[in-house]
């Protein structure tokens, strides 16, 4: 099995297991990882609209330094379609994959050195609808970048709302 494919299996299993996270759980455990998660990992879904038809998935990862103190970031990856987990496990995040000769077992992740998240805070988005994890109960009209930025305001006032409680 091809690395590509190894990926995508990961992806699929991270799928199914998010179907069952509720908005704002705590993930202590992901297949790939040995033992617990040696930091926090918040994920789950944000209602965006009226009727909250829109679902915006996001990971947060509080800082490893200082949480209280240290920035928030936001993670949005280049697309469209691009699922923000693709920052999260190749750019900037505290796991990466371990690039080894398949040996038919699920791909395995371990801990960066280099990750962002020992200085901030850094709130990994699935947008637009669409990519990622973030879907939508209805179907979409087409469009814009001032229909995305307004969704994606919605969702920092409602995501840091939540937070404050």
């Amino acid at each position: 099995m091809s690395l590509t494919l190894k990926l995508l299996f990961l992806l699929l299993l991270l799928f199914v297991w998010s179907q069952h996270v509720d908005s704002g759980s705590i993930v202590k455990f992901l297949p790939g990882f040995e033992g617990p998660l040696p930091f926090e990992l918040e994920t789950g879904y944000i209602g965006i609209g009226e009727k909250e038809d829109i679902q915006l998935f996001y990971y947060f990862i509080k800082s490893e330094k200082n949480p209280i103190e240290d920035p928030l970031l936001i993670w949005l990856n280049g697309g469209p379609g691009c699922s923000s987990l693709l920052g999260l496990l190749f750019e900037n995040g505290p796991l990466a994959f371990k690039f080894e000769v398949y040996n038919g077992n699920l791909a395995s992740l371990f801990s960066t050195t280099y990750s962002w998240t020992q200085v901030a805070n850094i709130l990994f988005l699935d947008q637009p609808v669409g990519s990622g994890f973030s879907y939508s109960r209805t179907p979409l009209d087409k469009t814009s970048d001032t229909n995305e930025v307004k969704m994606i305001h919605e969702f920092l006032q409602k995501v840091l709302i939540i937070w404050q409680t």
